[in-house]
């Protein structure tokens, strides 16, 4: 709606004139299934004589009063925001409204429980959806304190930011919770979990000898799988290893953890309520991949109540700074402080391998992005917000020292304590602390976009020693900077059959070319490594001695950093079309039962998967799904029962089980007459198994219907919508894609595993009509749906299995229609596609 999009000059115009002390919340959450009752008191101080507005995204606006006034509700307001004209110096606003429960991850989100019928809320208001909740000033700059009153069914945990405290019967059904007022917080990190949830209690004692309670939640039906002790054990970690890093006690009372049915994130910094993905409740085994991701998720948002919630952002352009720094000190905290002393292979493997595709694509920004409004931020969750900014905080750490970039980030958050800051304030305390003038490096990491490729130049003489060592620097046509990196250079050899390390050297790589004279006189080793420790920020090529190598060496590394860089430039160089996508597939095929590291194999298996589905052309792919469907099914009957390898394996089979044998093999499995010792046959490996045979036109909607109902859970309905979407029929594909369109009680979850359910297809001549029903109905869905709903649609419906060149024009006509160019957060996510499908058609051509 008209207003729903606040700009950057809206609200530095509107943090002129205001400042705003406090907020009185009161909720009924007893009344309808469909809205609830907000009553908002705002005391604030304003520019006299000014005007402004108030956002609340409202059902209905009962009452406006205004200094005691009342106002025509009617006429100053629009269903998004309020008017507020002819301000004092001192004002009290009072907004009696109803407000929607939402069904798509934003705002107040209401979830009814399949398994038992009981209904659970939670809120999600980063970025501007606190609005959605209460009347509010919806920028970060405008801190407050807020006190929340909430009417609820007796039954219920009610969990704020704030200790819960203990409720005040109303009536035979229902009683009141008055929490007490927060610290001054920006709204989005303001909090509201209420239904019957589960809690689990313990405490730890702060630095500063407060007793801080703990809490871990979840939904009754959930209860068996809930892991509190492992939860309690790994946030105690991170409180110890926080706060002496920081030298600042945790800024809050108490420090909850809920995990939240149909989450749109992994987890939200909630101040002291920490709200996250169900996915991380485990009803079964899971890959190592996400179990480690779990404690990277936990350290992320412990390490937001420092940066985040106690020192916050001034406006969303730097968001990167909030979720970069999270990102850096989780993985610094999981290697020194918990059992996952490889989170910076993790890091390598995942993190900045999301960064480097994102910053190859033509929407690509600096860090430090333009941020004009809140479209722009909401599409901004990207992998240079996150994965480049912690990259280059890791490196800032490195260029600066750690004891100075530490006591520079402690200074900050002493300094700037419940208040709004900017980058310069913190660049401010590291420049005190380290000595180094930082605006240089900051201009060339912070405000360019683009990644550099880095490749070695080597010359032997006669006896095999080098006698010339150049490392060349190039850019991105697009993105032109070369810069300045500090690296380091590996040598590996073969020693009793694994490949270690004879030689480092660490350096300052600078402009186009950067002689390496240490290394002259050297003996050439097996396998040269550029940026060696993972210090650098860019891609890296081998050397053609060292890539040939490394093709018949690669699993004997005994360095899982060292070998995950080697990975990556392998997928690099696939990915800009450089190799043949043929020869990816076999290198991982013949390594990848060897790899240990549980995000290095996820992350390799993820990326067999987009390469054997649209970077191999036509005449090769049904031969290369048959293969690796083939070999993944033999290294799982082959793996260490019970492991990781096996559980992945298996799991990643069934998407390639498009020929008889393999889909034989999938059927065995799961009716038991075949049986891989060891796999577990939870509920999550029998949907696996099942959304396999799905796609090969073994099951139905008999099958479908016959599992949900032994899995009669939220999880088990989420599958069930994907594996509807999945069924390889002409009719299924259009009843499924108009279910998406149409069906008002489709939650966000329900969309999102639909639309991944929507695109799949062994048969991709099934995918055609999609192409016609995705552009026609493109518009309406970003104009009518709220943000999140409609990136799932036109991120996820995007029918990028086709990736052929009818998809790339047809795609590109419609990116660059003036409509379309006029809304520039969508076109991003048009432009996106386009650039992965433009991706596949340049590798295609080297797939002979």
């Amino acid at each position: 709606m008209p207003g729903e999009n606040l700009s950057r000059i809206e609200a530095a115009q509107r943090a002129e004139i205001l400042s705003v002390h406090s907020y009185e919340i009161e909720l009924d959450l007893t009344g309808s299934d469909e809205t609830f009752r907000s009553v908002t008191t705002v005391r604030f101080d304003a520019t006299e004589g000014s005007s402004t507005f108030i956002d609340a995204i409202t059902a209905k606006v009962h009452a406006v009063t205004l200094n005691g006034l009342p106002l025509d509700a009617a006429e100053i307001s629009d269903g998004v925001r309020i008017s507020l004209p002819n301000l004092v110096s001192q004002n009290t606003l009072v907004v009696d409204s109803d407000a929607y429960y939402m069904h798509t991850g934003e705002g107040l989100h209401r979830f009814v429980d399949p398994a038992d019928g009981e209904v659970y809320l939670y809120t999600q208001f980063e970025v501007p959806d606190s609005r959605r909740m209460f009347a509010v000033f919806e920028q970060p700059d405008l801190k407050a304190t807020f006190a929340f009153s909430v009417k609820a069914p007796s039954h219920w945990q009610v969990v704020s930011n704030q200790k819960s405290p203990q409720p005040k019967a109303v009536d035979g059904e229902n009683s009141v919770w008055n929490f007490a007022p927060t610290p001054r917080l920006s709204s989005y990190v303001t909090a509201l979990i209420a239904g019957p949830y589960v809690a689990r209690h313990s405490e730890l004692t702060s630095s500063d000898g407060r007793t801080i309670e703990l809490g871990v939640f979840c939904r009754k039906s959930l209860e068996q799988y809930l892991e509190a002790d492992y939860m309690f054990d790994k946030t105690r970690e991170g409180f110890k290893f926080f706060e002496a890093t920081f030298d600042y006690p945790y800024p809050f009372e108490k420090y909850d953890q809920l995990f939240v049915p149909d989450f749109n994130a992994g987890a939200m910094e909630n101040a002291g309520a920490v709200t996250f993905t169900e996915t991380y409740v485990f009803r079964g085994a899971v890959a190592e991949a996400l179990a480690e991701r779990r404690v990277t998720t936990i350290l992320h948002e412990l390490a937001h109540m420092w940066f985040g919630d106690l020192v916050t952002m001034r406006w969303w352009n730097d968001l990167w700074l909030n979720e970069s720094f999270a990102e850096y000190a989780s993985h610094l905290a999981m290697a020194e402080a918990t059992e996952w002393t490889e989170a910076w292979t993790t890091f390598a493997s995942g993190e900045k391998s999301w960064a480097y595709n994102q910053d190859q694509m033509p929407t690509t920004h600096p860090i430090v992005a333009e941020i004009r409004d809140l479209e722009d931020v909401q599409v901004n969750f990207d992998g240079i917000t996150y994965a480049k900014g912690a990259s280059v905080l890791k490196q800032l750490a490195a260029y600066v020292g750690r004891e100075p970039f530490i006591s520079g980030v402690s200074n900050y958050f002493k300094k700037f304590a419940f208040k709004n800051a900017v980058l310069g304030d913190l660049l401010s305390e590291l420049e005190a602390t380290s000595g180094r003038d930082l605006k240089a490096w900051s201009k060339q990491w912070l405000e360019t976009a683009g990644v550099n490729t880095l490749r070695s130049e080597i010359h032997e003489d006669a006896s095999g020693n080098i006698s010339s060592f150049k490392v060349h620097q190039s850019a991105h046509p697009g993105w032109p900077t070369i810069r300045d990196h500090r690296m380091g250079i590996g040598f590996y050899d073969l020693v009793d059959g694994r490949l270690a390390r004879s030689h480092y050297v660490e350096l300052d790589i600078t402009g186009e070319v950067t002689e390496v004279s240490e290394l002259v006189g050297t003996k050439r080793p097996a396998l040269v490594l550029l940026n060696d420790e993972d210090l650098a920020y860019a891609k890296i090529r081998l050397d053609d001695k060292s890539w040939k190598f490394a093709l018949e060496n690669l699993r004997n590394f005994d360095d899982s950093l060292a070998r995950a860089l080697v990975w990556g430039s392998a997928w690099d160089a696939t990915r800009d079309g450089e190799t043949n996508p043929s020869e990816f597939i076999h290198l991982i095929l013949n390594n990848v039962s060897a790899e240990t590291q549980g995000t290095a194999l996820l992350t390799l298996l993820r990326q067999l998967m987009t390469t054997a589905k649209i970077y191999t052309n036509e005449s090769t792919r049904l031969a290369a799904w048959r293969l690796i469907a083939d070999q993944l099914l033999k290294m799982a009957s082959e793996a260490a029962p019970g492991s990781d390898s096996q559980l992945l394996f298996t799991r990643f089979a069934t998407y390639f089980a498009a020929h008889d044998e393999a889909a034989d093999t999938i059927a065995g499995l799961f009716d038991g007459s075949i049986v891989f010792e060891g796999l577990s046959m939870d509920h999550e490996m029998r949907w696996d198994l099942i959304n396999g045979l799905v796609m090969a036109g073994r099951f139905g909607e008999d099958e479908i219907n016959a599992e949900q109902a032994r899995d009669n859970t939220a999880n088990g309905a989420k599958q069930a919508m994907l594996a509807r979407m999945s069924v390889p029929t002409a009719e299924a594909k259009k009843t499924g894609w108009l279910q998406i369109l149409n069906d008002p009680e489709l939650s966000n979850t329900d969309i999102n595993f639909g639309c991944t359910g929507l695109i799949r297809a062994h048969n991709t001549d099934l995918l055609v009509p999609l192409v016609d029903w995705y552009f026609d109905a493109a518009l309406n869905v970003w104009n009518s749906r709220t943000f999140k709903i409609a990136e799932y649609i036109l991120r996820g419906s995007y029918p990028i299995y086709l990736a052929n060149e009818a998809l790339a024009t047809r795609t590109k006509q419609f990116a660059h229609l003036p409509e379309v160019a006029a809304k520039p957060a969508l076109q991003r996510i048009i432009l996106e596609n386009l650039d992965a499908v433009e991706r596949a058609l340049k590798a295609q051509k080297q797939d002979n």
